[in-house]
């Protein structure tokens, strides 16, 4: 009896250990606008499994990529550091010399330590020359198990072939992509990851990232569109919502949902003109899309869970961005952040708790990409946004708060408020163009760059 007693103190004793740190997910889609779900706004798109969560947490309004395209996005959500800074200023071309450097502390990295056990399924995008030792793969990163593709799910969404489980090809896989990152990570929850062990999972779709295809049973649920391109993008955000709803009734069925926090999000807005092809999704409004540093280009849906301690059906409007999400993970599960190097990211569950009325910043919501042909900057500070072209020549300003749409430039009529701003940006982005890699100096402005030539040329601060 006294052994069965002690069996069930040390059970309790290694549950309630166990519960003190929860288990994090990071799910992430691919060019999904403001208003592309249902619980934003969308008059017209399904998205029955996103929608239901957003009442079982919050619902961020002023959330923001950490950029307007994909590759910068990704690496402020696991490093905590504005893209330019950590050297991922641009979407990576395939054999491109860019690369998240290893260098770089990230998430999955620093839970792995912490005793956590780390998966990664789907697009990866944070080198150019992936599957390659030449440059650090998801496993260098602290990932104990990944599968994924460098970018795009190829040859589309349908029965892609370019996968690599762990270093190896996958090679053609049967059915369409979103459903299969998830699958992929349900079987890592069920049958490889080390159930004794808290865990981090970061599942990154490709839907509705161009090229595009969508199970026609998604497709069906859209019989009065008459544009066929519109009802295969409407259909490939459903499939994608679906995907979601898969893993959390996983998580339900492992009891696992109680004791994890899921922050779900985007890379950033919207592609194409919202008219034409390719690009139907919705910028909710807001200006500009995808590579356009207005608001329709970097604010992106933010939804939230983590039962017990983020109240349900509740709405954040305070502003957040990708790179938050890295001290938010590492203060929810008590490790330490790195000490050594600049976060531009801060805690923000005070915010997701609704305990917060304002999160204090050391360093400004700031966004930079050096992408041809609309190289921009912009900063927020408060409810002030001001953008710049990328020589600092030409100046916005717009005040968010009443002018969320930035249809008033306020530069000429808010002259004091201008002139500090500008002095600030200016001195910002000099700080972080002395601690960041030169890429951006050196290589097309697109990201490319001869794969032989990686690592040969001028460093600083490159190659780690």
């Amino acid at each position: 009896m006294r052994f069965l007693v002690a069996l069930l103190s040390s059970f309790a004793i290694l549950h309630s250990s166990f519960s003190a740190q929860p288990n994090v997910i990071l799910f992430l889609a691919d060019d999904l606008g403001y208003g592309d779900l249902g619980c934003f706004g969308h008059p017209i798109i399904k998205s029955p499994n996103l929608d239901a969560f957003a009442k079982q947490g919050v619902r961020l309004t002023q959330c923001y990529s950490g950029s307007a395209v994909c590759s910068p996005s990704r690496s402020a959500l696991l490093t905590g550091r504005t893209p330019h800074r950590n050297g991922v200023y641009t979407w990576i071309a395939e054999g491109a010399e860019v690369h998240l450097r290893t260098s770089e502390i990230t998430l999955p990295s620093l839970l792995n330590k912490a005793g956590y056990t780390t998966c990664h399924s789907g697009k990866w995008h944070l080198n150019g020359l992936f599957n390659n030792p030449a440059q650090p793969q998801p496993g260098d990163h602290g990932y104990d198990w990944w599968m994924a593709t460098q970018n795009n799910a190829g040859p589309s969404h349908e029965n892609p072939s370019n996968f690599v489980r762990n270093g190896q090809p996958v090679g053609q896989m049967q059915g369409y992509s979103a459903p299969l990152v998830v699958t992929e990570a349900i079987t890592w929850l069920k049958e490889k990851r080390v159930a004794s062990k808290p865990f981090f999972l970061a599942v990154w779709t490709h839907e509705p990232h161009y090229p595009i295809k969508s199970d026609p049973k998604f497709k069906a649920l859209y019989p009065d569109l008459t544009d066929d391109i519109q009802r295969e993008h409407h259909a490939n955000v459903t499939q994608m919502d679906h995907a979601f709803g898969m893993l959390m009734k996983e998580l339900d069925a492992q009891r696992l949902a109680d004791n994890t926090f899921i922050f779900f999000t985007s890379d950033n807005g919207p592609e194409g003109d919202g008219i034409k092809s390719p690009g139907r999704g919705s910028s909710g409004g807001l200006r500009g899309r995808k590579r356009d540093m207005h608001e329709g280009g970097i604010r992106v849906p933010g939804l939230a869970r983590w039962p017990g301690h983020i109240p349900a059906a509740s709405v954040c409007d305070l502003p957040v961005i990708g790179s938050d999400f890295f001290p938010t993970a590492l203060g929810l599960t008590g490790v330490t952040p790195p000490k050594d190097r600049v976060l531009d990211g801060v805690d923000m569950l005070p915010a997701l708790t609704g305990t917060a009325t304002k999160l204090e910043r050391s360093q400004p919501l700031f966004w930079r990409l050096h992408m041809a042909p609309n190289a921009k900057i912009a900063m927020r500070v408060d409810d002030w946004k001001i953008l710049a072209n990328a020589e600092l020549t030409d100046f916005e300003l717009y005040n968010l708060k009443d002018d969320p749409k930035e249809t008033t430039d306020l530069k000429d009529k808010e002259t004091e408020r201008f002139a500090a701003l500008k002095a600030r940006l200016i001195e910002h982005n000099a700080a972080i163009d002395a601690e960041g890699p030169d890429w951006w100096q050196r290589l097309s402005p697109n990201g490319g760059g001869d794969p032989k030539k990686a690592g040969k040329k001028k460093k600083k601060k490159t190659d780690e």
